[in-house]
């Protein structure tokens, strides 16, 4: 009976040492001589482990079969010596090979629903194109959430040492602090960003410090900003306007982008600014004069780039002919465009399989040309009756013409050359799909030479993308599907910038359970440390049985 129950004990023995040892851990301090549980649990599983270990020895002396089990025992000795050391090295080497893949491998597994812990694609892809040292600072008031250092981690480990990181309390820390101005209080909370002499701060006192707003920061302190300017005076859509039909949320992409806009007025400037990177004419109403399509033209023959968005043409009934007036109404620009091979119809596009709502006339689109910069990763956009495009066979041999977007559906889509919303193909009429309802265009000019020094000078070449659509970008439509993805994508191919751009996502309420130390200890001990022990128990358990022999019925 002894013999049976010697393996349940010597069990016991092991989980009440273990148990007393897990004590320890969690107190984070080893005092073997106080007076404790953990020292209790430690001394009383250690003696009892002993004692019932020379009992087991006892027992197999006085037993009458104690030679034959000796020499059984002597033939199996040192075989059990080595499935223990073997199981002793093993688990040492797992905990080794773990410990240093958890910190050294790349790899990380997000199992939060939302992928609050992983960095998004364009920020990896952005933060692995740095060449300029980023120093983020941020200012937080007591014990820093752990999302923050989460953060602040990942950026350090993506960045090959090119981002470094630190938490300061500037209550604690005052004079270091002070060397960043009057800039925190007790109650604000802020990242600083510096890149060389640039520094921007990013407040999140009120909210959640965001991936894409700590990104967007990092890109404009580290990269030269972008001046685009949009054409104003003819009824455009305007960058000041907060409404539906405003481009003030697209405004705001582009300066969390690092690209500032100004309105530009060209009857009264008379030129366009030196400083312009890009243009953009955002829906005019009305004809632009000779003199301002002059001014535009000569800019793009210097090397300008120039974002076109044309608005729909005009639709009535049949009994509501259009009058000269309204057929003047938003303008193609194609005394312009023409000069670079292309020319916006007075059509309407229309697809019967993949528009928005009940609106055949605001098609829905994935099928765009592979464009790194411009189409890569983009879900689906949509327009609000866009125009056809046409290519015109004569243009310069230096005119290099692509289609960006393009509606879906190849037997119904169309473009709608009737007017007065009588919808249906007509072939030899209509142009059939897929059809394209944006282009773009890219002119290299040919090296000059400095007469007096000889010095090659090569001229920036001339950038063109052309939509027939201004809707899809405005303050009702461009939260909707990857629509602020294009208009930020092509401003930035545009703009001959290097880096993707980022759009905000919606935000992400983290919900999580911030620990001690010793309650991390305790976790540890419960998910690793106990089933560890416990294996090892088991194996000793294992060998003691195999060490009794069983003796045949007649012995």
């Amino acid at each position: 009976m002894l013999n049976k129950l010697l393996p349940l004990l010597v069990g016991l023995a092991l989980l009440i040492f273990t148990l007393g040892l897990s004590l320890f851990y969690i107190e984070g301090q080893f005092a073997l001589l106080s007076l404790s549980l953990a020292s209790f649990l430690t001394f009383s599983g250690t003696t009892l482990l002993v004692g019932l270990l020379l009992l087991s020895r006892s027992l197999r002396n006085t037993d009458a079969n104690s030679m034959q089990v000796a020499q059984a025992s002597n033939r199996s000795r040192w075989k059990k010596v080595a499935i223990v050391f073997a199981m002793v090295t093993g688990s040492i080497v797992f905990l080794g090979i773990s410990h240093y893949g958890a910190n050294s491998i790349p790899i990380r597994w997000d199992v939060t629903a939302a992928k609050q812990h992983t960095l998004s694609k364009n920020t990896v892809d952005f933060i692995s194109s740095l060449t300029t040292k980023v120093e983020l600072t941020a200012f937080y008031v007591g014990m820093p959430p752990k999302y923050l250092q989460d953060l602040f981690n990942e950026y350090e480990r993506l960045s090959a040492g090119l981002i470094s990181t630190q938490i300061i309390d500037p209550i604690e820390n005052i004079s270091f602090a002070a060397k960043f101005g009057n800039v925190v209080s007790g109650k604000e909370r802020k990242v600083i960003v510096q890149s060389g002499d640039v520094r921007k701060d990013v407040d999140f006192t009120d909210e959640l410090l965001a991936e894409e707003k700590l990104t967007n920061t990092i890109a404009r302190a580290s990269r030269s900003p972008r001046q685009v300017y949009f054409l104003s005076g003819h009824g455009e859509y305007s960058i000041s306007n907060e409404d539906n039909l405003g481009l003030s949320t697209f405004k705001q992409l582009l300066a969390d982008n690092n690209i500032h806009s100004k309105a530009l007025m060209l009857g009264i400037t008379q030129s366009i600014p030196a400083d312009c990177d890009v243009l953009i004419i955002a829906g005019p109403r009305t004809e632009l004069t000779p003199q301002e399509e002059s001014l535009i033209v000569d800019y793009l023959k210097a090397g300008g780039d120039a974002l076109f968005l044309i608005e729909q043409a005009l639709v009535t009934t049949a009994d509501k002919p259009l009058t000269a007036e309204q057929q003047r109404l938003n303008p193609s620009l194609n005394s312009i465009l023409n000069q670079w091979g292309l020319n916006v119809q007075s059509d309407i596009v229309v697809d019967l399989a993949n528009h928005i709502g009940d609106d055949v006339g605001s098609p829905a689109t994935k099928n765009y040309q592979k464009h790194k910069a411009i189409t890569q990763g983009l879900d689906y956009t949509f327009y609000v009756r866009p125009r056809s495009i046409r290519l015109l066979e004569q243009r310069r041999p230096t005119i290099k013409v692509a289609a960006i977007t393009l509606t879906t559906s190849t037997q119904q889509s169309w473009a709608e050359t009737n007017r007065e919303l009588d919808i249906q193909f007509d072939p030899g009429v209509d142009t059939p799909g897929p059809v394209p309802i944006s282009y773009v265009v890219l002119e290299q000019h040919p090296e000059k030479h400095n007469g007096q020094n000889k010095e090659v000078i090569k001229p920036s070449d001339t950038r063109i993308i052309v939509f027939t659509d201004a809707d899809f970008l405005t303050n009702i439509y461009i939260n909707q599907y990857s629509n602020a993805q294009m208009g930020l994508n092509v401003v930035n191919w545009l703009a001959e910038l290097d880096y993707r751009t980022f759009v905000s996502s919606n935000k992400v309420k983290v919900e999580r359970l911030d620990l001690t130390s010793k309650q991390k200890r305790q976790i540890m001990v419960i998910l690793f440390l106990l089933p560890f022990f416990f294996v090892i128990a088991g194996g000793i358990v294992w060998l003691r049985l195999r060490s009794i022999p069983i003796l045949p019925e007649d012995a």
